[in-house]
């Protein structure tokens, strides 16, 4: 029986799901950044054999550029064996730039169930002709009645 990390293995290999490549690639590179640059990174894509950084902030990008060199030489270098698939020269080029959207954030809302008084103190006449109705309309005057007397 496989495990996870063979099944997830299996599935990257296929032709139709080579694009995980390069999303693992990239993850790659961008965990060799400082936490403050990585926490500064919106997202990150290949094109035309470039590696784009997207940068949420401006001063990440200056602190991208300031360690751009060494950055290139090393993965020029030293590719990680974590991903052999990373050896196959995805990307020649390496570039910055800062996107003014801001970054979106999942915001979690209190679900506010509303309940209110009752105005009513169950002083109303009924008149229902239809037997069911009628009942009905009574069962729910009792029960105002009832809160009204427990709320007072």
């Amino acid at each position: 029986m496989k495990n996870a990390s063979q099944i997830i293995n299996s599935i990257q290999s296929r032709p139709q799901f080579s694009k995980l490549i390069y999303y693992k690639c990239i993850k790659i590179v961008q965990s060799m950044f400082t936490p403050p640059i990585q926490n500064m990174i919106n997202f990150a894509y290949i094109k035309n054999k470039t590696l784009f950084f997207v940068f949420n902030h401006p001063i990440g990008k200056q602190e991208f550029d300031n360690n751009i060199q060494s950055i290139k030489s090393a993965l020029k270098f030293y590719m990680p064996t974590e991903c052999k698939e990373c050896d196959e020269n995805l990307f020649d080029d390496i570039k910055a730039f800062v996107t003014h959207a801001p970054k979106s954030q999942n915001v979690k809302t209190k679900d506010i169930i509303g309940t209110y008084q009752e105005r009513s103190n169950g002083d109303f006449n009924i008149d229902i002709k239809d037997e069911k109705l009628n009942s009905l309309a009574k069962e729910i005057q009792k029960i105002i009645k009832e809160t009204r007397s427990h709320d007072s």
